[in-house]
């Protein structure tokens, strides 16, 4: 697993991410956000650096409104409503990419060392 930005960065900087991997990032930082993501810590610090990095490429879905209610929740501590809201936007998130899409992304991820193999 990459322990540091620098280190995703290299990666990004080979990697070819497609629009529907940068829908697939902002979904598991929505996931992040909402408290139902079962990554490990270091697997979820990963996910918040990815995203950092790739939020200002395009989706193929996913935009300005995931990014703006991200940017939201982490500048303020989120009450239950703006959790649920989080929740909400992330089943929507979730129902729009596929499941293979997803699962094809995340292996895509342990298969070259950005997260830990499970």
């Amino acid at each position: 697993m990459m322990e540091n930005r620098d280190d995703i960065k290299r990666w990004l900087e080979t990697s070819r991410l497609e629009a529907a991997d940068i829908d697939c990032v902002t979904t598991v930082m929505l996931k992040i956000l909402d408290g139902k993501c079962k990554m490990s810590e270091s697997g979820k610090q990963v996910m918040i650096v990815l995203y950092d990095l790739v939020k200002d490429r395009p989706g193929r879905l996913l935009g300005a409104n995931e990014h703006t209610l991200i940017a939201e929740a982490r500048a303020t501590h989120p009450g239950e409503a703006e959790r649920m809201q989080i929740y909400e936007r992330r089943l929507l998130a979730e129902t729009m990419i596929s499941r293979p899409v997803m699962k094809a992304f995340k292996a895509m991820l342990r298969a070259e060392g950005v997260i830990a193999s499970l």
